[in-house]
């Protein structure tokens, strides 16, 4: 196709109003390492594949269905769980009047890492980032008054995932529902948890087992159920950039597809009831074009298993607006970034959708907000008459050229994982994991210095910002409640034949045998989430992560403000002088929390300040931070806190270093913590604490102020 017969003029027009200057000084660079220009024409499509598609006709660019939303618009879908399983329920059917369409269920990170609420590790986590389930009497309440055979369930779990799935079965079988009407989807996706999200219990070897035991059990007897939910979501969360999510998801689909068909299933019996999960951040043009990669990339990969049924080669997906974008500073904001990630999702073509509440960069949901976030798409899905029309994007310059760009960069990356020997092999090598904390830290600079405006963060703050909206908060009661729960359990139930079915998950796991089949005559005899997660431990062992931090990629991205950090390395080098050693800071995460991104961004870039930087194991109790701290002989302890444990865990980690003689460890906390807890902290002996969105070298700038005036001065 020859260039547009006017081009030449509108290059002359444009470059007059720009006084001369050449047009490509308007070109930009994307964190995916894509150039855009500011005008697109027919020529930057020319000779696509990704453009000659219709919806419902593969490659499915424009949507894996023929009529989209105007047949029938995505499902309303909001993830929620909180404190126990009757708060939660009352939650549940409080939005299902409102317009939600399914639920989705959150639990609590000591469910997710296979842990009863009793267990001494997770003292701080119960019921504080999801709904405490220890056993099927809590599911089974979970879902009072909610008919299983008509309502279709999602499902975030994938460490705990066999009791989990197996106590959702259970209980939908004491409602008197048989397997083969239940509907929704279970995450089960095993391989994101190694790279980002870290709520894995067992190695990665028997994890796939799970996965593959999960697979079979479900086609033969749940055949309206999605066995597994290839996530990029935490991907993202974590600072994967849109090539990144997209390679990497598809990369771990392609994994399971591998294991599948190891295991002696037929690619149709399976693939057709795989499902994604993908994130949504706040470059639009972007994430519209990721959705639209995605479906192009996962057709064409699928094609070399030579598939008889469509449906194996069709991507279907769930999409969440991002929960790290959200800002605790001028959070109503935090709406209108929610509308324009939603209007992402559905232009981009999802299948479902959660919208995350304006207040989630402060604490859980409430009422009033989860209401707002809801009707964000109800109103986009009634009242912008979005839906009639399918793919409305498709043939725009730009989005086409954009889609084709991202398949060519994702497919670079999947071939690389490839060339290592699939997904796993990449995971064990480190370069997934690698590659996306390197974009999280280069992210984080470029906001810090301003580069990517956070409106209210870092351009057109509030001089005076006071939190005027309710913050949920999850009373340590509930721990109490679930303690009860378990006490009452076990008196109740047939040990022995507790005993019986604990054994024989034990032997399903040491020579062969479908786990989630053994797993269910367990939960019908009242055995707990963490008695069947410790009857496969006792085989599988427990997974424990190595932690690593990147070096230079915070520094060398930071260039619009040297001397910021450049004052700050004169310091650090004046505290060796003067210390003989460089100011040392322990970054630890308590608890059960597996989201490491912040801290790791923390750890990562005080490094390349001039900070000695240790990093503790995931999942530290409080004594176990202290006892690290003191050893390596630390001058600060940073706690990161994203799970609301922060009142419990962090004045236990001070008590641990006076009882150890750590008198002198400065400690700092950072992350989601509502300012009306500041003062608390202080109370218990936190010298500083750092809100979302403090730039880094500010905090970095003020820890050393405190250590200089204890160790200096």
């Amino acid at each position: 196709m020859s260039q547009h017969p006017d081009f030449k003029k509108w290059q002359e027009l444009a470059e007059k109003q720009m006084k001369g200057k050449s047009i490509d000084t308007l070109n930009w660079q994307t964190p995916e390492g894509i150039t855009v220009k500011p005008l697109y024409t027919a020529e930057d499509i020319e000779g696509l594949d990704s453009v000659n598609s219709l919806p419902g006709i593969a490659p499915y660019v424009r949507g894996p269905m023929a009529t989209m939303y105007a047949g029938r618009p995505w499902t309303i879908r909001q993830y929620a769980g909180f404190s126990t399983a009757k708060e939660s329920n009352a939650f549940y059917h409080k939005a299902l009047a409102a317009g939600q369409k399914g639920l989705s269920v959150a639990f609590d990170l000591a469910t997710h890492r296979g842990y009863d609420s009793d267990h001494p590790r997770v003292a701080g986590d119960i019921g504080k980032a999801g709904v405490a389930i220890d056993s099927v009497e809590d599911m089974k309440i979970l879902f009072d008054g909610i008919p299983l055979d008509k309502m279709s369930v999602s499902m975030t779990m994938n460490g705990a995932v066999i009791p989990i799935l197996a106590g959702y079965i259970v209980a939908a079988e004491e409602q008197g529902v048989s397997h083969d009407q239940l509907s929704g989807t279970i995450q089960n996706d095993i391989l994101k948890e190694y790279l980002t999200r870290n709520t894995y219990i067992y190695p990665p070897t028997p994890s796939m087992r799970i996965i593959s035991d999960i697979m079979t059990f479900c086609s033969e007897n749940m055949p309206k159920y999605n066995t597994i939910s290839i996530s990029g979501y935490h991907m993202m969360e974590a600072g994967a950039n849109s090539v990144l999510q997209t390679a990497f998801t598809l990369a771990d689909g392609v994994e399971y597809v591998k294991a599948a068909l190891k295991s002696g299933m037929d690619i149709d019996q399976f693939a057709p009831r795989l499902s994604f999960f993908f994130g949504i951040g706040m470059n639009f043009f972007m994430d519209i074009a990721m959705l639209r990669a995605a479906r192009f990339l996962w057709f064409r990969l699928m094609s070399e298993y030579n598939p008889k049924n469509p449906k194996s080669s069709m991507l279907r997906t769930h999409c969440q607006t991002s929960g790290w974008s959200l800002t605790e500073q001028d959070p109503y904001n935090n709406i209108i970034r929610t509308t324009l990630e939603a209007m992402t999702a559905v232009l981009g073509g999802t299948q479902s959708l959660h919208t995350n509440s304006f207040d989630e960069a402060i604490g859980l949901p409430t009422d009033f907000s989860a209401r707002i976030a809801r009707n964000t798409q109800i109103i986009v899905q009634e009242e912008s008459q979005v839906c009639n029309v399918i793919d409305p994007l498709g043939g725009s310059y730009y989005v086409e050229s954009l889609t084709n760009e991202i398949i060519d960069e994702a497919q670079k990356i999947i071939d690389e994982i490839e060339s290592l020997g699939g997904m796993a092999k990449a995971i064990e090598s480190g370069m997934p994991k690698m590659r996306i904390e390197e974009s999280a830290a280069r992210k984080q600079a470029r906001i810090d210095q301003g580069k990517d405006v956070i409106v209210g963060v870092n351009k057109y703050k509030l001089t005076d910002e006071k939190i005027d909206f309710e913050v949920r908060e999850v009373p340590s009661s509930v721990r109490d409640e679930q303690i009860a729960r378990l006490v009452e359990i076990k008196a109740s139930r047939d040990t022995k034949l507790v005993e019986k079915t604990l054994n024989d998950i034990k032997e399903a796991a040491k020579n062969g045998g479908n786990l989630l089949a053994a797993a269910l005559p367990a939960v019908r005899a009242r055995a707990t989430v963490g008695e069947i997660s410790d009857a496969m431990e006792s085989v599988f062992g427990r997974f424990v992560a190595t932690t690593r931090c990147i070096s230079g990629a915070y520094s060398s991205e930071y260039d619009a403000n040297p001397e910021a950090i450049n004052a700050i390395k004169e310091r650090t080098t004046k505290f060796l002088e003067a210390q003989g050693r460089r100011p040392r800071l322990l970054v630890t995460k308590m608890g059960q929390d597996g989201h490491d991104r912040g801290f790791k961004i923390i750890a990562s870039a005080y490094a390349d300040l001039g900070f000695d930087v240790d990093i503790s194991p995931m999942f530290q109790t409080p004594a176990e931070a202290a006892k690290m701290a003191v050893e390596n002989d630390v001058h600060v302890v940073g706690a990161s806190s994203l799970a609301a444990g922060h009142k419990a865990l962090i004045p236990a980690l001070i008590e641990e270093l006076k009882k150890l003689g750590g008198h002198d460890i400065v400690v700092v906390a950072g992350g989601v913590i509502p300012p009306g807890d500041y003062d608390f902290l202080f109370k218990a002996g936190v010298a500083a604490v750092f809100g979302p969105g403090t730039p880094i070298p500010d905090s970095a700038g003020r820890t050393l102020a405190l250590l200089e005036e204890k160790f200096l001065s």
